[in-house]
């Protein structure tokens, strides 16, 4: 099973030389993935609570976020063996013919160790700030993606949908991997499952104890087009979660490692590890010593 770490994005303390340390290391320790997430910016009174649950407060380390593709485009430069991915991409600040120049880009350049991930977002101020109605977000991902593997798909490419059209062009480059990088889901509603099941190849649940992870995954597997290949599993856990909620709470090493060895022997695909909300690492020096912290999560994962 490959361990994945989030790279260094929020909070404000990561430098270049910071974040270029955590990815050599990462690649040095054997660290299969290298992952990014999205958002804009810090409304100060958002009508949308944290993760769609109303009245929760953003959590501050979101105050500064680096740019989930430019900080992963460093990452493709500084390694040469792990996946790199984006965990999420909130698809309704993206439109697909700019986006599948950028991801190609990124595909090309790290030669084919793109995954791209997408989910609908939570934050209504973030669409506003680009223009997009919140309340069009799910059928709007569903048309991205349909656009987005036109752009990927043999030229002349022609699209014509309720939120995009392209005109008859060439769109190049295409991505390094063919047909096409794999797609990564992190949606979790009803409607979000079947976007999942019929269109993505990976699932990523941000939170959630095992089981239910699995139970879901099974029924994801009976939701699965009959000509598509089995989805993949991909957990995320926490080392400082973004709030105490629920199943999330701080966890130190060796509980991760039980849940890492526990998720390797129910047949999980990956669990990547985000560490941004740890309030100890505020420094790039303290950021740079992360893979390492975490190597005994390898051994548990084998």
């Amino acid at each position: 099973m490959e361990i994945g770490l989030c790279l260094p994005q929020l909070g404000g303390h990561v430098s270049r030389n910071g974040l270029r340390a955590f990815c050599e290391r990462a690649e040095e320790v054997g660290y299969g993935g290298l992952w990014v997430q999205e958002h804009i910016f810090y409304p100060l009174n958002p009508v949308s609570g944290y993760s769609a649950r109303p009245g929760l407060k953003v959590p501050d380390a979101y105050r500064s976020t680096l740019g989930a593709l430019e900080t992963l485009a460093a990452a493709a430069a500084w390694t040469s063996r792990p996946v790199i991915g984006t965990s999420i991409l909130v698809a309704g600040l993206h439109r697909p013919v700019a986006l599948a120049q950028q991801l190609s880009t990124i595909d090309v350049l790290s030669e084919g160790r793109l995954v791209a991930g997408f989910s609908v977002g939570w934050s209504d101020e973030e669409h506003q700030v680009m223009d997009v109605d919140p309340r069009t977000r799910g059928a709007r991902c569903d048309e991205l993606i349909d656009a987005l593997l036109a752009c990927w798909g043999p030229d002349p490419v022609q699209f014509g949908g309720r939120f995009f059209t392209i005109p008859e062009s060439e769109i190049r480059p295409k991505p390094a991997q063919q047909p096409r990088p794999r797609l990564l889901s992190g949606m979790r509603s009803p409607a979000g499952l079947r976007r999942t099941a019929e269109k993505f190849d990976i699932w990523n649940p941000a939170s959630g104890q095992l089981e239910q992870h699995l139970e879901m995954f099974a029924k994801l597997a009976e939701m699965r087009p009959a000509d598509r290949k089995p989805l993949e599993l991909y957990r995320r856990l926490f080392t400082t979660p973004p709030v105490e909620v629920a199943n999330l709470r701080t966890r130190g090493v060796d509980e991760l490692c039980e849940d890492v060895a526990r998720s390797a022997e129910a047949g999980v695909d990956a669990v990547i590890i985000d560490t941004n909300f740890d309030p100890a690492l505020d420094t790039p020096e303290r950021w740079a010593e992360v893979p390492r912290t975490l190597a005994p999560l390898l051994e548990a994962a084998a």
